[in-house]
């Protein structure tokens, strides 16, 4: 199972069977695959502001 990843600062959570494809994300990349630059796309937090659920 492809565990999913919360942002600390805002809730949402970041499904790497979803992706995120609004920023060039495709569906089934895992958290750990994104590359340094990528923000939460509700609140901009950087990619060390998430948790693993």
């Amino acid at each position: 199972m492809k565990e999913k990843y919360i942002c600390s600062n805002c809730g949402y959570v970041y499904d790497p069977d979803v992706g995120d494809p609004d920023h060039g994300i495709e569906p089934g990349t895992l958290f750990e695959d994104l590359p340094d630059t990528w923000v939460c796309p509700v609140c901009y937090s950087a990619k060390d502001q998430f948790q693993a659920l």
